[in-house]
């Protein structure tokens, strides 16, 4: 099961989580829409979710160009 981690101060994402055993990313929009993105190791889990990242500026510069697709948990 997938542990949702809230994001604040975000305009584009409200949630964030990470499987560590899949290398995946997960995300949920405003909208309630969540999204997956594979091939992410650790590192990219850590540079994606520091703090001071804008989410939706990594997301276009890196994980747009990741397996991804929308996750229908």
């Amino acid at each position: 099961m997938i542990e949702w981690i809230p994001i604040s101060g975000s305009t584009r994402l409200v949630a964030e989580a990470y499987d560590h055993e899949t290398e995946t990313i997960y995300v949920r929009f405003p909208d309630g829409v969540e999204w997956w993105y594979a091939g992410c190791p650790r590192d990219v889990w850590e540079e994606f979710s520091s703090p001071g990242q804008s989410r939706g500026q990594y997301i276009a510069r890196v994980l747009n160009f990741k397996p991804n697709g929308r996750y229908a948990g």
